[in-house]
C-alpha cells in the first residue's frame, strides 16, 4: 500500500467529502481520511463486498479502475487518466495479486521538500520537489503524488504538481506538503523590496523582531501614532472603554517622556482591565446560562476570574485552579467549568484548543489530517479526565466534583485498548490511584519547555492587540501552519515563560512596544501588508465595548437585570444578557458555546447599520434626560468649547477648525417641531446636539479602534 495510498489521496478518493466521509463513506465504499489507516483501506478495497472492487484476471476491468477512470458512471467524476503512470501502477498492483506489502518492504519514515525556505518576488513561480525517505535509507521523488496547500491563499497559490505562485501581497507564507501521512513545509518569503530608509526607535525585543522582518521583506513601517490615537487605542485594548474627556485632556497636556508607559500601568492596575479580560475569558470558558438555576454559578465563576486577573494571579495558576478544581461552586468557583463541560472528550478538546492551541477534534475518529496527532494521543489526553467524580448536592442542579480513586485510563475507540494519560508527544504516565491525574496534566502543561502552553497564550493575546495572530487561526498551532515571524513568536513565548506566566507583564510588554504604537495610516508601500505589522490594523469595537462607548458618549446608562445600576456591558457575567439587550446580539457578542474566538462576530452588517441609525434604544440614549446633549445645551461655555468637549469624548482628540465651523453652523440652525412650530433656541440647540451625537457615533472613527 506504500504506492497505492498516495495515488488515492492525490485523486481525492479519501477526502472527507468523498469516500472518507464520516461513518458511511460514499455509496458503501469507505476509506480512511487521507489514507492514515492503510490496513482498513486495504480491507475495504480488496476484501469488502466479496472482493467486487478488484478483478485480478482482468485488472483493467476492476471496479476500482473503471470507476476511477469514469469508464462506468462515477459520482465523483474522472479521477484517473487511462494510460497514465498512476493508472498503470494500480493495474499492475491488481495484476500482481494486490499484496498489502512485499517482503522486506521499506517503510516511509518522512518527506522533505526542496527548497525548504525560499525568497520569491511578487507574482513569480517556484517549482517544489518532494522526496520520500524510507527505513532502508532509500528515497524517491514523489513530487507528482504529493498534495500542496498554501496557508494564506491571498499571498500564494500551489498547483497540483507543486508549482508555487506568489501573488501581490508581501510577507511570509507557508506551503504545506503532504504525502503518505507525512507533512513537510516550504517557507516562502515574499519581499516587497521597497526602500526602508528609517525605522521607529526600538523600545523592546518585540520591535527588534518586527522591524527586522520589515527590513528583510522591504516594507517600510508607518510612523508612531500621535498621543490622541495612542490613548484611545490603549484604553480600548486594555480597559475596554474610550477615555473620558478629562482623562484625554490630562494626557495631552502632560509633557512627561514616559507618559505612555504610565497610562499603560494605570490601566493594568484598574478594575477596567480585570472586567474586560474577565469578559473575554469567561466567554471562552463557556460560562453560559441555560436556566435560572445557573445564575449563582455564573456570577461566582465570573467574579473569581475577575478577581484573579485584578490580583494578577499567574496564568499557570489560573489554569491549574480551573482544571484541577474539586468541591462545589459555592466553596470553589472554578469548579463551575466542570458544570458546563461534562464529557472527558469535550474536556480534552476544549483544553487542547484553548490552552495548547491544538485542535484535537478530528483525532477522535482518525489521524489528524494536518498534524502528527493520532487517535491514540487523543485518548491518552482524555485519560487525564477519566477519574472525575460527581455527586449531587443539596442545591438543585449543583454537583460536588471530586477525584475518584483508581487507575487513570481511557479506552481507545477503535482498538479497545486501555490507554494511560500522556501529554502530546510524551510517554505514558504511571499515576498512583490516589493521585489526581489532572494535576499531572497541568504540571506538564506549565513546564518551561512545553511547546504549546506559552505559545498558545501569547498568540491569543497578540491577536487581541494586533487584530491577527502570529499564527492564524490563533488556536491552530501546528507544524504545517508556521508563524509569520518565528523569531518573534519564540521570543514572546520565552519572555512570558521567564516572567512566571505573568499576564500583566505580557500586556505591558506588547502595549509598550513601538510596533503596537504605529500609526494605522499606511504609507505608499505598506497598505497591502496584512501580516507583517508594518502599521496598526484598524478593527471594529466588540459589541460590549461599543455599547459602553455609546453610553459614555451619550451620557446614558444601559440597565441589566440582576445587576447594579451602572454596570457596564463588559462586566456582564454570562451570555443570557444577549437576549435582553438586542444591541449585543446584533453586534455579535458570543453565546459562549465554544472555545473558539471565531464565535464572536466583528464583521459589519446591514442590521448593525440600521440599528445605529434607527433603533429605539439608540434614540433613547441620544435624547436621555441628563444626557450629554442636555448637558452641553445647558453648559455655560462658548459653542466652540462645547464642540471641543464632544470631540474629546468621542474621538479623544481636538476637533479641526472645519469640524468646529460645520458643527456650529448645524447647531445654530432654526428647527421646528412635528407640527411645524418653531422650537425655542434652547430646545433647538439640544436637538442639534442630539443630531451631532448621532452623526459622530455612526462614523468609522468612532466605531473602530485605530
Amino acid at each position: 500500500m506504500n504506492d497505492i495510498e498516495p495515488i488515492l489521496t492525490k485523486a481525492g478518493c479519501n477526502a472527507g467529502v468523498c469516500h472518507a466521509k464520516a461513518i458511511t463513506g460514499q455509496r458503501g465504499f469507505r476509506l480512511s481520511v487521507l489514507g492514515f489507516e492503510p490496513e482498513e483501506d486495504y480491507e475495504a478495497i480488496v476484501k469488502q463486498g466479496k472482493g467486487r472492487r478488484v478483478f485480478p484476471p482482468a485488472p483493467e476491468e476492476s471496479l476500482l479502475i473503471t470507476k476511477g477512470a469514469a469508464i462506468v458512471p462515477h459520482t465523483g467524476g474522472k479521477k484517473l487518466e487511462p494510460g497514465s503512470e498512476d493508472y498503470k501502477t494500480l493495474v499492475r498492483w491488481i495484476a500482481e495479486g494486490m499484496n498489502y506489502t512485499v517482503k522486506d518492504e521499506a517503510k516511509l519514515t518522512g518527506i522533505s521538500v526542496e527548497p525548504a525556505r525560499v525568497t520569491m518576488k511578487v507574482k513569480t513561480t517556484q517549482q517544489l520537489k518532494v522526496t520520500a525517505h524510507y527505513s532502508n535509507g532509500g528515497s524517491r521523488d514523489v513530487t507528482k503524488l504529493a498534495l500542496y496547500e498554501a496557508n494564506d491563499r491571498a499571498m500564494a497559490e500551489a498547483s497540483e504538481l507543486g508549482m508555487v505562485k506568489t501573488l501581490d501581497i508581501p510577507g511570509n507564507v507557508a506551503v504545506m506538503v503532504r504525502y503518505g501521512g507525512r507533512v513537510s513545509v516550504c517557507s516562502v518569503s515574499v519581499p516587497l523590496g521597497a526602500p526602508v530608509d528609517s525605522m521607529p526607535p526600538v523600545k523592546n525585543f518585540i520591535d527588534q523582531h518586527v522591524f527586522a522582518n520589515l527590513k528583510q521583506i522591504g516594507v517600510p513601517p508607518s510612523p508612531l501614532c500621535d498621543d490622541s490615537t495612542f490613548l484611545r487605542r490603549v484604553y480600548l485594548d486594555i480597559g475596554g472603554r474610550v477615555p473620558t474627556a478629562e482623562e484625554t485632556k490630562a494626557f495631552l497636556a502632560s509633557h512627561e517622556p514616559d507618559k505612555r508607559d504610565k497610562v499603560i500601568d494605570t490601566l493594568l492596575n484598574s478594575p477596567d482591565y480585570a472586567d474586560y479580560f474577565a469578559n473575554k475569558w469567561t466567554a471562552l470558558l463557556k460560562n453560559t446560562r441555560s436556566e435560572n438555576a445557573d445564575i449563582t454559578s455564573n456570577f461566582a465563576f465570573h467574579a473569581w476570574m475577575r478577581d484573579s486577573l485584578l490580583a494578577n494571579l499567574k496564568y499557570d495558576q489560573i489554569v491549574r485552579q480551573i482544571l484541577a478544581s474539586t468541591g462545589t461552586i459555592v466553596s470553589n468557583p472554578p469548579v463551575a467549568w466542570y458544570k458546563r463541560v461534562k464529557e472527558p472528550t469535550t474536556q480534552l478538546e476544549d483544553v487542547a484548543q484553548l490552552f495548547l492551541g491544538v485542535r484535537m477534534q478530528c483525532a477522535q475518529c482518525h489521524h489528524h489530517p494536518f498534524e502528527r496527532w493520532t487517535q491514540a494521543e487523543y485518548y491518552h489526553l482524555a485519560a487525564f479526565f477519566s477519574q472525575i467524580g460527581r455527586k449531587p448536592t443539596a442545591i438543585a442542579g449543583e454537583d460536588l466534583i471530586f477525584h475518584k480513586r483508581g487507575i487513570a485510563q481511557t479506552e481507545h475507540r477503535k482498538t479497545r485498548v486501555m490507554l494511560k494519560p500522556a501529554g502530546l508527544g510524551e510517554p505514558e504516565l504511571d499515576i498512583a490511584p490516589d493521585d489526581d491525574p489532572r494535576l499531572a496534566l497541568v504540571d506538564w502543561m506549565s513546564k518551561k519547555d512545553n511547546p504549546f502552553f506559552a505559545r498558545a497564550l501569547v498568540n491569543r493575546y497578540w491577536k487581541h492587540f494586533f487584530k491577527r495572530g502570529l499564527v492564524e487561526p490563533e488556536d491552530d498551532l501546528r507544524d504545517s501552519n508556521p508563524p509569520t515571524n518565528p523569531e518573534l513568536f519564540d521570543a514572546l513565548a520565552k519572555s512570558f515563560t521567564d516572567s512566571g506566566y505573568d499576564l500583566k507583564e505580557l500586556v505591558r510588554t506588547i502595549a509598550q512596544s513601538h510596533a503596537y504604537q504605529l500609526s494605522s495610516t499606511p504609507n505608499q508601500y505598506n497598505a497591502i501588508d496584512r501580516q507583517a505589522f508594518s502599521h496598526y490594523y484598524p478593527r471594529r469595537m466588540t459589541a460590549e465595548v461599543m455599547l459602553d462607548s455609546i453610553d459614555m458618549l451619550t451620557g446614558s446608562k444601559t440597565d441589566f437585570a440582576d445587576l447594579p445600576p451602572g454596570t457596564r456591558a463588559i462586566s456582564l457575567p454570562d451570555n443570557s444578557y444577549n437576549r435582553a439587550a438586542p444591541f449585543l446580539k446584533v453586534f455579535g457578542r458570543p453565546e459562549g458555546a465554544s472555545v473558539c474566538e471565531c464565535e464572536r462576530v466583528q464583521s459589519a452588517s446591514l442590521a448593525q447599520s440600521l440599528h445605529l441609525m434607527n433603533a429605539s434604544d439608540v434614540k433613547a440614549k441620544l435624547t436621555a434626560s441628563g444626557g450629554r446633549a442636555e448637558q452641553l445645551t445647558k453648559a455655560e461655555m462658548p459653542e466652540p468649547k462645547r464642540i471641543r468637549e464632544l470631540y474629546l469624548a468621542a474621538f479623544s482628540r481636538e476637533p479641526t477648525a472645519d469640524e468646529v465651523k460645520i458643527s456650529e453652523s448645524y447647531i445654530a440652525k432654526p428647527r421646528t417641531d412635528a407640527a411645524g412650530k418653531p422650537l425655542d433656541s434652547q430646545r433647538a440647540r439640544r436637538n442639534g446636539y442630539e443630531d451631532l451625537l448621532w452623526a459622530l457615533l455612526n462614523t468609522k472613527e468612532f466605531m473602530y479602534n485605530h
